[in-house]
């Protein structure tokens, strides 16, 4: 379906980019890494060489971004879930920040193994959250020892912080945001494993052909990533929208139906 839609997207639609060369040029997203250290799989993205470094071409960012971006407005269109994925000092704040602005779930701590191929594992373990939240409300920890209750608020603040923020992830998401796909293999992993298309910020000395969506940039300036997030969840949030706004019309169109059905016949 997304692939589909990618490849009826128009060249007015590539014009009207949601970021620009100008913002992404002044957030450093055009640095890549020393050339000794580049992948060559990224050469089709990369504009020269200066002092060592490979530049990246923001042209190709644009587009690329766009591109992302339309897919993940059709996802989120369509009432499903996008996980972001970034657990790098750099990118964790800004992800976490923009992830919950749109409602979607995120992972900024250490990436639980299986998290997606054992998915159901996961889920117990974000239940058992739950639960020690549930027995705490109805005052059934209240007997318990002051050591008895400590040990419980630290399981219950682990699991807070590696799972709190995919809480309400009840099925697998439909597509995965990473930073730094080096860094997030296991999770691109896992989700080539179950195809779930991988949209990604790729630098210069990262492999992109395990990623669905490349986002050729700087994945190591905080300004270069929330340049690109703000254009994708952006997009996200306009696909929300519409959502929203097709099922209020769908409703509207159905209680008319229903009035025209019960009004009486004229004779």
């Amino acid at each position: 379906m997304i692939r589909a839609f990618i490849a009826g997207i128009t060249k007015k639609q590539k014009i009207m980019a949601r970021t620009d060369f100008d913002s992404l040029l002044s957030a450093g997203a055009h640095f890549g890494h020393l050339k000794r250290k580049w992948n060559p799989a990224m050469a089709p993205y990369i504009f020269m060489e200066r002092n060592g470094i490979h530049i990246i071409d923001l042209h190709k960012t644009v587009a690329k971004t766009e591109i992302a971006a339309d897919a993940l407005k059709q996802i989120a269109k369509s009432g499903k879930r996008i996980l972001f994925v970034a657990t790098k000092k750099q990118a964790k704040d800004v992800v976490a920040e923009k992830a919950q602005s749109v409602g979607m779930p995120y992972v900024i701590e250490r990436w639980p193994g299986g998290m997606l191929t054992n998915f159901p594992t996961i889920r117990k373990a974000v239940k058992k959250m739950a639960n020690i939240d549930k027995l705490i409300a109805d005052g059934t920890y209240d007997k318990l020892s002051k050591r008895e209750n400590l040990q419980i608020q630290r399981k219950r603040a682990k699991l807070e912080k590696n799972l709190g923020s995919i809480a309400d992830l009840t099925r697998l998401p439909s597509a995965l945001f990473v930073v730094d796909v080096m860094k997030e293999h296991i999770a691109v992993s896992e989700a080539n494993r179950l195809g779930i298309p991988v949209f990604a910020i790729v630098d210069t000395n990262s492999d992109p052909k395990n990623v669905d969506f490349v986002i050729p940039a700087n994945d190591d300036a905080t300004k270069s990533i929330e340049v690109i997030l703000d254009a994708v969840c952006g997009a996200i949030a306009e696909g929300m929208e519409e959502r929203k706004a097709e099922k209020v019309d769908m409703d509207a169109a159905g209680e008319k139906k229903a009035e025209d059905a019960e009004a009486p016949a004229e004779d």
